[in-house]
């Protein structure tokens, strides 16, 4: 398959997974089973940003117009270890391994066994050479290059493991966002998408706040509050009845609304159904702690042209498009250097 051929089939992908699809509602029901965050809910809105931003057609022609063009004379075998805290989390890398022309061989996540297999089948069912690119597998063997997602801890193993691979591991990052206390309640509860959607547990979600010294807390809490609905969940009522227990207990001050927990803390990473908060002096200062702790950050939540680092709006954190690479790494410029 030339690159043209590969983008057709990709945007094919994306009209069918627009559509009605009764076969994939039972994928998703057999997913939820397998992994209780994964709620109906949470995978039918990462099929859809898939479906919207990355597998449509305009979309995917101006991503690769940025490049400069040619296909694999050798085409590749990448291992992609993919990690399983949201639903389909590493589509994005097999997209650019298919559209670089090379071989995707995928160790699926124990949390998200069901989804990706379906979207591989569906593609070799559309096209069927569309199967030479693709194999998920127990073990890796015989590849060439990686792509790895994991935690602090695997990270460590992965960069041992696979050290003498051309590689791309990624670590834990978190996203924050930046108030002034400014904010009307519209973007307040915008916010609240980039706090709860998928229970937090993404690395584009805002665990941590920065705000102005002196800032006044009961607005956002009250409009953080229209997302009671995340506190029927089982496993997220659990973790905040756990994370409220141990506050007490350990007489710690915090801020809750009886659905989520504030406590102030440097911390990027916040427990789940918990939010971190830490204020500034000034958006200088703010700015160099950005600086400072980019390694750290996945996407930084404000008001346009608040601050001299790129930002995106409130409620967007998990609407990236295509060239919203994670961690900031050029996957697709590191793809077509192999």
């Amino acid at each position: 398959m030339n690159l043209k051929e590969r983008l057709h089939l990709l945007s094919r992908l994306g009209e069918h997974l627009r559509g009605e699809d009764e076969y994939l509602r039972a994928v998703m029901q057999r997913a939820r089973f397998n992994n209780a965050w994964f709620t109906i809910g949470n995978q039918e809105q990462a099929i859809q940003a898939i479906a919207q931003h990355f597998l449509d057609a305009g979309k995917l022609e101006a991503w690769l117009s940025r490049y400069e063009w040619q296909e694999p004379a050798a085409p590749k075998t990448v291992a992609i270890v993919m990690a399983g805290n949201l639903p389909l989390v590493g589509f994005h890398d097999l997209l650019c391994v298919f559209a670089a022309g090379h071989k995707a061989l995928i160790k699926l996540s124990e949390k998200d066994q069901y989804l990706l297999p379906y979207l591989l089948q569906l593609m070799g069912q559309f096209d069927e050479r569309a199967t030479a690119f693709f194999e998920t597998t127990e073990r890796l063997v015989d590849f060439d290059a990686v792509i790895a997602t994991g935690s602090n801890n695997s990270a460590r193993y992965f960069e041992a493991y696979f050290s003498r691979y051309p590689h791309i591991i990624r670590k834990n990052r978190n996203g924050i966002a930046v108030l002034t206390g400014e904010e009307s309640n519209a973007e307040l509860v915008a916010l609240g998408q980039d706090v709860f959607q998928f229970f937090g547990l993404g690395c584009r979600n805002v665990s941590k706040l920065y705000v102005p010294r002196g800032y006044q807390f009961e607005p956002l809490l009250e409009a953080l509050h229209e997302y009671r609905e995340y506190v029927q969940h089982d496993k997220y009522k659990n973790n905040f009845d756990y994370n409220y227990a141990l506050l007490i207990l350990n007489r710690e001050q915090y801020m809750a609304n009886g659905c989520i927990i504030l406590t102030e803390k440097p911390s990027l990473q916040s427990r789940i159904a918990s939010l971190h908060y830490e204020y500034y002096d000034g958006m200088e200062a703010i700015a160099q702690e950005i600086e400072q702790r980019k390694e750290e950050i996945q996407v930084v939540v404000a008001r346009p042209g608040l601050l001299r680092q790129a930002t995106v709006p409130f409620g967007k954190a998990q609407q990236p498009e295509l060239w919203d690479y994670a961690d900031g790494v050029d996957t697709l410029a590191f793809l077509l250097s192999l």
